[in-house]
């Protein structure tokens, strides 16, 4: 049984969610109305998902999402919100949220999401994704995103290959592959090769299941 934990700044939506929560069979471990509070709670409690609202007083979900994600790694957080706008969701899916969902959803998906999130998964409502993918083509041409060199270098090391590995499979040199890597940080706004894969992950730039060609 997964242990969920609900933040939102609305007592009556935290309490409909619990009910039907428990009734389904699952456990609600606690519930918070600031995104202070959700820190705290997640850090005493240790649940297994975080249920986060976006516009929470003394401090919004994404930072509460951000301050879990780094401070408790293994804590998911699935994101339920009155927002839909793609900055919004950029902005969660930046700061580690693994699902984003409208309050429009119904409860089954909601929780078959909380699910999936706690198995490891990263779930968009399929309006957002679909948003997101347009947004996504319209801002390529402003180089806003990798180019196909950097996509297949990044996939190269998410796949487990070595930089140079990654350099010898794509033909090129180690050198390049790093200067590629540098411009992928920059766009990606990464500190980090984990963190610039998992960016990339999360946006849908690359798949971790992809199938590694066995010549490597």
């Amino acid at each position: 049984m997964i242990k969920i934990l609900l933040a939102d700044d609305h007592a009556l939506l935290r309490d409909g969610l619990r009910r039907s929560f428990e009734t389904a069979g699952d456990n609600v471990v606690g519930e918070a109305a600031t995104g202070e509070e959700a820190v705290e709670m997640a850090r005493v409690l240790q649940p297994d998902v975080v249920l986060m609202d976006l516009s929470m007083p003394v401090m919004d979900g994404i930072e509460a999402t951000r301050l879990i994600r780094e401070q408790m790694p293994k804590i998911r957080v699935a994101v339920l919100t009155m927002h839909d706008d793609i900055s919004k969701t950029r902005d969660a899916i930046a700061a580690g949220a693994s699902a984003y969902l409208s309050k429009g959803t119904n409860f089954s998906d909601v929780r078959e999401t909380v699910h999936r999130v706690a198995d490891g998964d990263t779930v968009l409502s399929p309006a957002l994704a679909g948003a997101m993918l347009t947004t996504a083509a319209q801002s390529k041409s402003n180089d806003e995103l990798l180019s196909d060199r950097q996509v297949e270098i990044l996939q190269s090391i998410a796949d487990g290959m070595s930089t140079k590995q990654a350099g010898r499979y794509l033909g090129i040199t180690t050198k390049t592959v790093h200067n590629h890597l540098n411009a992928i940080y920059r766009k990606l706004d990464a500190q980090s090769l984990t963190h610039a894969v998992l960016g990339a992950v999360r946006l849908g730039i690359i798949d971790l299941n992809h199938e590694v060609d066995e010549r490597v």
